[in-house]
């Protein structure tokens, strides 16, 4: 194995601008996995369905900035899926993740007709011909979607969906509808998920019937990547950036790793590698404090 520094540092843009993208995905995954702690399996095709909405309405002559609207929507219509098999049939969550997330492949198959769909000779709002600008553009969604949902979690509706995640019975003790504060949350989550699909659809110029499989890895590393270097006890503005952070970082490594010489089909096991490290890197510090203490 051989590793180019120069190939490594030409290719940081274009990580950059990939892990901004995809770091729209990992605050989605942080709505669910982190305020609301629910397993939300739906990530893994909501992503994809917000990619195939965006660039089937593209190919039919819609704005490619309107499509990314409709993409949005079309995510929240899969968490709204979720959240009522979920809240209204009392399926347990991760299994009414799973049921849609099933669902989605075929109705994506629906959307798009085919596996794949070509963007390369349209007019798309970011592109890999112009990293700069889509870097630009996706750092301007980051401080958006930050500033959006700081504002919304200090509402009376935010409110109620964290109090849901950190305690679901003393919330409805207070006279929150948990049920609704889940379903907002979950549709919510899957439209910026879907967002994102739309965004690196756009961006790498197709989308794949396949583009979100792993997503919730990447999603989760994001998170634990984050909350690994800045902390939990922090501000929650700063919380949603470390998110971006830590998938910005996981791209750069993925990055380094394929520099490296890694072979590409080996990317799942590397990714499920980092996020079992990331995961176990708050246990290790525990057990450093206390083996330091005895």
């Amino acid at each position: 194995m051989s590793f180019n520094f120069t190939s490594f540092i030409n290719s940081c843009p274009g990580a950059l601008a990939q892990g901004i993208l995809w770091g729209i995905m990992a605050t989605g995954v942080f709505i669910t996995f982190v305020i609301l702690d629910y397993a939300d399996l739906t990530v893994d095709n909501s992503f994809c369905t917000g990619g195939a909405v965006c660039a089937m309405l593209i190919l039919g002559g819609v704005s490619p900035a309107l499509s990314l609207i409709f993409a949005f929507l079309s995510g929240t219509l899969a968490g709204m899926i979720t959240a009522l098999l979920h809240t209204k049939l009392k399926i347990p969550g991760i299994l009414s993740g799973i049921l849609t997330q099933l669902a989605l492949y075929s109705i994506n198959m629906r959307i798009m007709q085919r596996a794949n769909v070509s963007l390369l000779k349209a007019s798309t709002v970011i592109s890999l011909k112009n990293i700069p600008r889509s870097i630009m553009i996706g750092a301007g969604f980051m401080v958006v979607l930050i500033a959006v949902l700081y504002w919304f979690f200090g509402t009376e509706i935010g409110s109620g969906i964290r109090a849901t995640g950190n305690n679901a019975r003393m919330a409805e003790a207070l006279g929150i509808n948990t049920d609704t504060m889940k379903i907002i949350a979950l549709m919510m989550s899957n439209g910026f998920v879907a967002l994102s699909g739309g965004l690196v659809a756009q961006y790498q110029g197709y989308a794949d019937i396949n583009m979100g499989r792993g997503a919730i890895v990447i999603g989760l590393a994001s998170v634990i990547i984050g909350e690994v270097i800045f902390g939990k006890n922090i501000n929650f503005a700063v919380r949603i950036f470390s998110t971006f952070i830590g998938c910005v970082i996981y791209y750069l490594i993925i990055t380094l790793v394929l520099q490296a010489g890694l072979n590409t089909s080996d990317l799942k096991l590397f990714s499920a590698i980092v996020v079992a490290v990331a995961l176990a890197i708050p246990a290790l510090k525990k057990g450093k404090v206390k083996g330091g203490d005895r």
